[in-house]
């Protein structure tokens, strides 16, 4: 498997003081290895299914002395007469490769889709401008969803492991702007949500923030949140979409740190399908269901947070490696594993907490060190993978992390500042004059609104 993949989901497991088994992969998404990822360049393209359609696409390779590393297939599911390839070429085929796919794009009926980006030195790492610009990453994952490592607990369970594919499949043919396929989930699945959604519900009243005991009710009214129903993210998508303008998208394995946090910039957060194994439904090796629909939705409909999670995003935007790290690790500390003062309590708001009836419970103990929450400090702690954390970290409130995480970005050493559009669901990049004013102007206009307002209250 790949190198990255093994660095986040290494063969690890361990038993808590509580008899809790479980597993830690990395952040739940983030890792990245771009020392390894940089040298392999992977393209998707479509073709029809004819005689001597690929023989055609391939002599476009060979004729530029470009040598294939991977290929695989697999039929479309846009288009019942196309399959797609997934390939991977070294990366000094570079130069060559653009004339390639000038070449697919001409000579084939279907899409081509340019997955890597070139990481030279002192240049600006590629990032999506439009929001449907993440369907160029959203299948380059670390792992891919339906292989699993040999101490998973599903990995000797053949039902189990078609079923994953099956999840697979469908994050790998979504593309932005369709609608997420609803999935019949089986009677097993059901028991399994059904033993953590109750296990949680019960400590959520005295453990969880008040922004998550606000919004968990609205799930269960408007999202069909109940022991004996798995949420479809479809519905619960719209939800988020009608709160925030946050959606979910279905991914079908672990992405790259820096391709994850994009997401975040255009509010989309890339969402697993699947559930954890039947066998052991407290312990999960990987984010599932369980973890981004209990964790993570909740505080995606809460402002204050949505706008928190996007900062985050909108600062990896070009970020040098370097800073992709420490924005991994203020997102493990925050957005995973956050706690926040409310009042004279404290609470829990991350949702690696959240999802985790053990940790959720230790956290707001005496054992581990509580730290105020520090961007500048917080990005550059380590922390543990196999174990529960040592040390969190407390913000004043979400809007105070927010102008935090604000003025942590302002360091990022990027030649420009961005912005997102919400009306084109696009990033502005602020790096000439007419953009800075057409920002004033937007500014000024919000700014007379809220005067007008003002005066309305006088």
């Amino acid at each position: 498997m790949d190198a990255a993949y093994k660095k986040v989901n290494g063969n690890y497991e361990s038993e808590t003081g509580d008899g809790e088994k479980r597993g830690r992969r990395g952040s739940m998404y983030l890792e990245e290895e771009t020392s390894n990822k940089s040298e392999v360049i992977s393209c998707i393209f479509s073709i029809k299914e004819e005689v001597g359609a690929l023989a055609r696409a391939l002599r476009l390779f060979e004729e530029k002395g470009i040598n294939l590393t991977h290929i695989e297939s697999r039929p479309s599911r846009t288009n019942q007469d196309q399959y797609e390839f997934f390939i991977n070429v070294d990366s000094s085929c570079s130069q060559a490769l653009d004339d390639v796919i000038d070449g697919l794009r001409k000579q084939i009926s279907g899409p081509v889709h340019e997955l890597s980006r070139s990481k030279e030195k002192d240049t600006v790492p590629w990032f999506p401008n439009d929001i449907q610009d993440l369907d160029r990453f959203a299948n380059q994952i670390l792992s891919y969803g339906s292989e699993l490592d040999a101490d998973h607990p599903g990995f000797t369970d053949p039902v189990y492991r078609m079923r994953r594919k099956e999840f697979a499949d469908i994050a790998y043919n979504y593309r932005h702007g369709q609608p997420i396929p609803r999935v019949e989930y089986t009677e097993d699945e059901r028991i399994t949500w059904s033993k953590v959604f109750q296990e949680l519900k019960t400590l959520y009243p005295t453990h969880a923030c008040r922004e998550h005991n606000r919004v968990f009710p609205l799930l269960e009214k408007y999202c069909g949140y109940r022991p004996d129903n798995i949420p479809q993210l479809e519905d619960v998508s719209h939800f988020l979409q009608s709160c925030t303008g946050f959606r979910l998208r279905p991914v079908a394995g672990l992405l790259s740190s820096r391709d994850f946090l994009a997401g975040l910039a255009f509010r989309v957060f890339h969402s697993t399908q699947y559930i954890r194994h039947g066998s052991r439904p407290t312990y999960t090796p990987e984010p599932d269901v369980c973890h981004e629909l209990l964790g993570h939705v909740p505080l995606f409909a809460d402002s204050n947070f949505a706008q928190f999670s996007q900062e985050i995003g909108l600062a990896s935007l070009g970020a040098p490696d370097e800073y992709i790290e420490k924005l991994a690790t203020v997102y493990w500390f925050t957005v995973e594993f956050g706690l926040c003062k409310q009042g004279s309590e404290i609470k829990a708001y991350g949702a690696g907490l959240l999802s985790s009836f053990g940790e959720l419970q230790y956290c707001l103990t005496d054992k581990p060190k509580l730290q105020p929450f520090d961007p500048n400090k917080t990005s550059l702690q380590k922390y543990p993978i196999t174990e529960y954390q040592p040390i969190y970290f407390v913000a004043e409130s979400f809007e105070d992390a927010k102008e935090k995480v604000r003025k942590f970005a302002a360091t990022i050493p990027r030649p420009f500042t961005v912005r997102y559009n919400p009306y084109t669901q696009s990033i502005e990049v602020l790096d000439n004059t007419k953009r800075l004013r057409n920002l004033a102007d937007s500014i000024s206009s919000e700014m007379g609104k809220l005067c007008e307002a003002l005066q309305k209250f006088q």
